[in-house]
């Protein structure tokens, strides 16, 4: 049911709470929206719904926001209290408690637009030059002999790192290069500190750049342009460890790798000493294991030879015993042939000196008879009875006249010499 406004008894205009709220709202509608504010946030808190809920103050008011889950889904950063902040929204009346807020439609950190514009055309022209080419961009050492942290020496930044260093690898030297990370001196001396570890001898094999988070207009420093070059002339990997995960800065860019946070960062290049004593652990195990097994085999090599040797007095002794046997067989023969000659004397010696005589003419006689057959053989003989031996021009017997032609040339040995001969026909 509709309410109705009562009229006054004294002719005054009396409004009902709600038609009252309502016509502010309008009036607020159509005198301020959209407007925008700046201030600090105040009170921050998101529900489980997603709706984001602050104050929105300043040295001299406070205003009540409300920003619901659409428009907190599009933040491209984390707002906290304390954060300097414009806003753009309509206001309004919350109606069931007549309450005066602001239902936020856009947020940004004060002062956002001009430096963020700057961010964004120094990001494009050093990206178009090639110092973010990820082929640029090295790998980190397993094992660096040597940390370099630049950091101021009152950030909190560097009580983190320190702390994740010396949980995680005690036994790796840091070398701290101090340096202011906010105002208009921290890039000149952001620069001098890098410089500062690259002329180190021996050199550091990493650098760590951090501190903690803040606002574009705190982290500021590190997208110098200048600071960007000197860590693309890095010669050892440099990781960037600068704010919050939300936040990027030039320098992110530029290092060889970029850590959510200065703590991360610690992490990244020191593996916890108890992995590397696990990991020798193991490499123990497996070095003993390996010799073990190396020895067992060679173990089974030297027993094989052995085996096939046999023990040294043996083999000796089968030596020996070889070396006996043919001595033996020696003397045996030596025996035998001196007995066969001693029945020889004895035969000899039997027969007395006829018999020996006897002996020698019949040998005499079968020579001599072998001796006539040896000439009987002799060619001299037959040439001797009138023949001749023919030979052809290169020395070789003719045996038959058909072998011969008309001018060839023969030689014929008589008994007395040679004469040369031509056949006629």
């Amino acid at each position: 049911m509709a309410e109705r406004e009562q009229p006054p008894s004294s002719g005054a205009r009396v409004w009902a709470v709600g038609a009252l709220c309502r016509a502010i709202a309008d009036a607020l509608d159509a005198r301020f929206n959209p407007v925008s504010v700046r201030g600090e946030i105040s009170g921050f808190s998101r529900a489980a719904s997603g709706h984001c809920y602050f104050s929105l103050k300043d040295e001299s008011g406070q205003l009540r926001c409300a920003m619901f889950r659409r428009a907190a889904s599009l933040l491209d950063f984390s707002p906290r209290d304390g954060d300097q902040v414009e806003v753009r929204g309509r206001l309004a009346v919350y109606e069931p408690r007549g309450d005066l807020q602001l239902v936020v439609e856009s947020l940004r950190r004060a002062g956002q637009g001009a430096l963020f514009e700057q961010f964004m055309q120094r990001k494009a022209r050093l990206e178009a030059e090639g110092l973010f080419d990820p082929a640029r961009k090295r790998a980190l050492p397993t094992l660096p002999r040597a940390i370099g942290l630049v950091t101021s020496l009152g950030a909190a930044a560097l009580h983190d790192v320190v702390t994740a260093l010396r949980r995680r690898a005690p036994h790796i030297p840091v070398v701290l290069a101090p340096a202011a990370v906010q105002g208009a001196a921290a890039p000149a001396e952001l620069v001098r500190s890098l410089q500062g570890l690259y002329a180190l001898e021996p050199k550091v094999d990493v650098i760590l750049l951090v501190r903690g988070g803040g606002s574009i207009e705190d982290l500021w420093a590190f997208n110098d342009e200048t600071l960007a070059r000197t860590i693309v002339q890095s010669p050892v990997p440099v990781i960037s460890g600068v704010g919050h995960e939300t936040d990027f800065t030039i320098a992110d860019f530029c290092a060889d790798l970029r850590a959510p946070t200065p703590t991360a960062a610690a992490e990244l290049v020191a593996a916890p000493r108890e992995v590397w004593l696990g990991a020798l652990d193991l490499i123990e195990e497996r070095l003993r294991d390996a010799v073990a097994a190396r020895v067992d085999l060679l173990g089974q090599r030297l027993d094989q030879a052995t085996g096939r040797l046999g023990r040294p007095s043996a083999l000796v002794a089968r030596q020996r015993l070889g070396l006996a046997h043919q001595a033996q067989r020696l003397h045996f023969a030596v025996l035998a042939r001196t007995g066969r000659f001693a029945q020889a004397q004895q035969a000899l010696a039997a027969r007395g000196p006829l018999g020996l005589r006897a002996t020698l003419a019949r040998h005499h006689e079968r020579l001599d008879r072998a001796a006539l057959r040896l000439q009987l053989l002799d060619p001299a003989l037959v040439l001797q009875r009138g023949y001749a031996w023919l030979t052809d021009a290169d020395g070789r017997p003719v045996m038959h006249a058909a072998e011969l032609a008309p001018d060839d040339h023969v030689t014929a040995r008589l008994s007395d010499g040679t004469v040369a001969l031509k056949v006629l026909q």
